[in-house]
């Protein structure tokens, strides 16, 4: 099996197509992540003081005046309990231009990254570009007609078949592992640099965000593989992957299934280790809500989001990886090979 694999490693490094879409799988996350950096940098002292100079003319307009003395004698309007200490300190923090409002500076934030942030749009990126990696290999055999060729030198298929499989995955997940860990390697650095939070472990945490992504691009990889062998064509694998990224989430919808039978949350709790989604409520909890009662106990038949564990997420795309490999080394061994 050793030299078996060393072929198939030999025939994937000559595989040019490939390897352009490894090198943008390294450069798409690469700009991600220094748009990242950039858009997070604080201000310089010069742009500082050009903004607190702006601020304070504003401050000083007539409608400005007027909107404080506005809240002060009418404080519920602007939201301000009038039972505050400085009720004119606090209103000045609500109607009066902040510094805060003419600047975009937002501090990075390893934690936002991996909840709300490009963290996994990168794990994304990915999977597209790995999967496309692993249809783009196995494609060129069956389009050369070189299969019928590797044939006479192996005729046990099944270990042509999980030779391919093996060095697709593997590298598809090295690649994803390396390029994930220098994008959370990178923003640990820079958020340390910088003086914010950056602990043991948040950077614990956000390698192993980035590492169940590897896994999970690397599971698509070996899914691109197999439905290429399922179809012997790059093409009609491409428009399957592409008809079902379209119509299943659609589908979906229409039949009524809850938001756990969803591609994206499904994507979403694998890579953060579980997450949540939206669930339609009943009437009568929004008749209980504006009654005044706002208490919503979680998980309740009133509560409008549900838990997705790492383990459903893991499941619900593991049982579609293993059916289509299955059927696709199944197909492999009993089809005439042209």
């Amino acid at each position: 099996m050793i030299p078996l694999l060393r072929v198939e490693l030999t025939r994937l490094r000559w595989r040019r197509a490939v390897w352009l879409l490894l090198a943008v799988a390294v450069v798409v996350p690469t700009i991600i992540v220094i748009s990242a950096i950039l858009t997070s940098r604080p201000p310089s002292a010069e742009e500082l003081t050009r903004i607190e100079q702006m601020v304070a003319e504003e401050r000083e307009q007539p409608h400005v005046q007027q909107e404080l003395e506005s809240c002060v004698d009418d404080p519920d309007m602007y939201g301000v309990s009038p039972g505050v200490t400085d009720l004119e300190a606090e209103c000045a923090s609500m109607v009066e231009p902040q510094v805060e409002w003419y600047s975009s500076y937002e501090p990075l934030s390893l934690r936002d990254q991996m909840d709300f942030g490009e963290g996994v749009a990168v794990v994304t990126v990915l999977t597209l570009l790995l999967m496309l990696a692993g249809t783009t290999f196995i494609g060129h055999d069956w389009n050369s007609g070189s299969m019928s060729n590797q044939l006479l030198f192996e005729s046990r298929r099944g270990r042509i078949w999980a030779a391919k499989g093996l060095v697709v995955t593997l590298t598809a997940f090295v690649v994803a592992a390396v390029v994930s860990s220098a994008y959370w390697l990178l923003l640990w650095a820079v958020a340390r640099s910088r003086d914010l939070p950056s602990g043991t472990g948040l950077l614990v945490d956000s390698l192993q965000f980035g590492l169940r992504g590897a896994l999970f691009a690397a599971g698509a990889a070996l899914a691109g593989f197999a439905l290429t062998m399922l179809f012997r064509s790059t093409v009609a694998t491409i428009g399957v992957l592409f008809a079902l990224s379209v119509g299943a989430g659609v589908l979906i919808a229409v039949i009524g299934l809850s938001g756990s039978w969803q591609p994206g949350p499904n994507l979403e709790a694998i890579a953060k280790n579980g997450t949540t989604y939206w669930v339609e409520i009943p009437e009568h909890c929004y008749r209980q809500m504006e009654s005044g009662n706002e208490e919503v106990p979680p998980n309740s038949e009133c509560d409008d989001s549900r838990d997705l564990s790492l383990t459903q997420g893991a499941t619900y795309y593991g049982v579609l990886l293993l059916g289509s490999s299955v059927l696709s080394a199944v197909s492999f061994r009993r089809r005439d090979v042209p």
